[in-house]
């Protein structure tokens, strides 16, 4: 494995780690959730950096279902990217606090800040998914593994169905469904609450993502498959 490509692989590591932080938002404090989000827009320009073949060839080859669902992710991302930052630049009080721009009582500012965090975090999940193939490859030569279990598979099958069942749950019980549609624009955090719950709730919830958007690429590729050899038919 090239340096860079290892240097790819920590960066996206990082990012994946730093959701759960940027969503516990009140729970680790104003100031941690501005340098976090400072952090991951740099993490996220560096990313597009060391993938800027995905620019280059947008325009280039032919666009398969899954290649058109991983574009439109990927473009979603890329606006949801610009109107974190944006929105957070505008309503920080700590890191560009010294910037003659502060908006922190408009509720257009807040609103679009809220909508494009849940958003962001699902699509965040739904793109790991969509690159879990890949991902588990990489996992694989680093970990050296290259007999194919049957019982290793069937137990990682079985512990990616607990996670998806209790994302299932997280998601209902910290009722994000109603802050992706506005339907409440005020976020409930327990400070009661172990912030190592928090994190366990809403990794099950990016578990549950990346599950569903892992399986609907491998239907596609499937269905693109059949699809090929109907036509040679």
């Amino acid at each position: 494995m090239t340096p860079r490509k290892r240097f790819q692989i920590i960066i996206d590591f990082t990012m994946t780690a730093m959701l759960p932080v940027l969503m516990a938002y009140e729970l680790v404090g104003e100031a941690a959730h501005e340098w976090v989000g400072l952090a991951m827009f740099v993490l996220f320009i560096l990313h597009h950096i060391l993938n800027h073949k995905w620019h280059q060839n947008l325009l280039k080859g032919r666009y398969s279902g899954i290649r058109i669902l991983g574009t439109v992710i990927d473009m979603l991302l890329l606006v949801i990217m610009v109107c974190l930052p944006v929105s957070g630049i505008m309503m920080s009080h700590h890191v560009f606090v010294f910037l003659p721009i502060s908006s922190s009582g408009t509720t257009l500012t807040r609103t679009m800040h809220l909508l494009a965090s849940y958003w962001g975090f699902v699509l965040m999940s739904v793109h790991l998914g969509l690159h879990w193939g890949m991902l588990m490859g990489v996992a694989r030569k680093i970990i050296r593994i290259r007999e194919v279990s049957s019982i290793r598979t069937i137990i990682l099958r079985a512990v990616t169905i607990l996670i998806a069942a209790y994302g299932v749950y997280a998601f209902m019980h910290r009722d994000i469904g109603s802050y992706r549609l506005l339907e409440n624009r005020f976020v409930f955090f327990d400070f009661d609450e172990p912030l190592v719950l928090f994190f366990a709730d809403y990794l099950a919830i990016m578990g549950l993502f990346a599950c569903v958007s892992y399986y609907a690429s491998k239907m596609l590729q499937r269905i693109a498959i059949k699809r090929k050899s109907m036509r040679r038919q």
